[in-house]
C-alpha cells in the first residue's frame, strides 16, 4: 500500500505520520494478523471495547474519565508509536520506576497504570490483535505511604466554629457525621432524609453533572441520621428550600475528592459530646 516516495519520507516516523493522515494505519491495524498493531491503536480499541456495548460490566463516568486520562496522558505518549508486541517488560518496568523517582507519582498510582496497561493487552488478546501480554512480567509496589489523619470531635467542633458560611458549615457537619463521599452528599435530596426513622438513604451519587449509581453496591443503603445533624439540617432547609440539600454551583465540581471523615469507630464521628445547641 504505497504512501509516497522515500525521498519524501526519509524516516520511518515521517512515513507513519503520513499513513495516519491518510487513514491507512487504521486499515492496516484492522488486519487479523497479530504483532503489527501499534500500542496507541490497541489502547483506543480497548477504550471502545471495554467501555462500549461489548463491556461485560458497566463503568461509572468517573472510572471512564480516570482510565482515559491514564491512557492518553501517560501510556499513549510513551508507547503509542511502538508496535504493541515489541514492547519489552523491562522497558515498562524501568519507565514505571522513572515515573516514581523523577515524576513524583506514588507507587499506588503506578500500580493502577500497570493494571490499565495489562487490561489493554488482555482485551487485545481477546479480540485477536496481539498474542501476548508483556505487562504480566512487570513488577510494581502497591504499598502506600499515605497516613490518615484522625480528627477528634473537639477538633471537628473547632473547624465548624471557624466556618462563617452556613453552606460550608452544613457540608462539613454532614460529612463528619455520616462519612459520605462528596459525590454522595451532592446527590442527596430532602426526600432521602427519613426523619422519623433516623437514617439517610444513599442510592446515587453526583458525577459529571448528573445523578448516577453509587460507586459500589455496598454504598447503596442507609447511614444513621444523628439527632444533632437532623436539627442543623432542618435549620438549613428553612433557609435553603431546594429539592437537593446542596445544589450550589460552587460545590458541584466534577473533580470531587473523597473527604477523609471516617472515625476510628466507623462511618462518621459521634457528635453527642461535641456539638451543643
Amino acid at each position: 500500500m504505497p504512501i509516497g516516495l522515500v525521498r519524501e519520507f526519509p524516516k520511518d516516523k515521517d512515513a507513519w505520520r503520513q499513513a495516519d493522515r491518510l487513514g491507512l494505519s487504521v486499515r492496516i491495524n484492522d488486519s487479523p494478523l497479530p504483532g503489527r498493531i501499534r500500542f496507541d491503536f490497541l489502547a483506543e480499541r480497548y477504550l471502545r471495547a471495554d467501555f462500549g456495548a461489548d463491556a461485560v460490566r458497566p463503568k461509572s463516568a468517573n472510572t471512564i474519565s480516570h482510565v482515559e486520562h491514564i491512557v492518553r496522558a501517560y501510556l499513549a505518549p510513551r508507547f503509542g508509536n511502538e508496535i504493541a508486541e515489541d514492547i519489552k517488560p523491562l522497558d515498562i518496568q524501568r519507565w514505571f520506576k522513572l515515573l516514581h523517582e523523577t515524576g513524583g507519582l506514588a507507587w499506588t498510582t503506578i500500580a493502577k497504570m500497570r493494571g490499565v496497561m495489562s487490561r489493554i493487552y488482555k482485551v487485545g488478546i481477546l479480540h485477536e490483535r496481539v498474542a501476548k501480554n508483556p505487562v504480566l512480567h512487570v513488577e510494581t509496589r502497591s504499598k502506600t505511604d499515605y497516613n490518615a489523619i484522625v480528627i477528634t470531635p473537639e477538633q471537628t467542633l473547632a473547624i465548624l466554629k471557624s466556618l462563617p458560611s452556613p453552606l460550608h458549615f452544613t457540608l462539613v457537619l454532614t460529612c463528619a457525621a455520616t462519612a459520605l463521599r462528596a459525590s454522595e452528599m451532592l446527590a442527596l435530596r430532602w426526600s432521602d432524609l427519613l426523619w422519623e426513622e433516623g437514617r439517610i438513604r444513599i442510592s446515587k451519587r453526583w458525577a459529571n453533572g448528573e445523578d448516577g449509581e453509587t460507586k459500589t453496591e455496598s454504598s447503596n443503603g442507609f447511614v444513621p441520621l444523628h439527632t444533632v445533624l437532623a436539627r442543623f439540617l432542618r435549620a438549613w432547609r428553612a433557609v435553603f428550600p431546594s429539592p437537593r440539600l446542596f445544589s450550589s454551583p460552587i460545590i458541584c465540581d466534577r473533580r470531587q475528592r473523597k473527604p477523609a471523615c471516617t472515625s476510628r469507630t466507623g462511618r462518621g464521628l459521634d457528635f453527642t459530646t461535641c456539638v451543643t445547641a
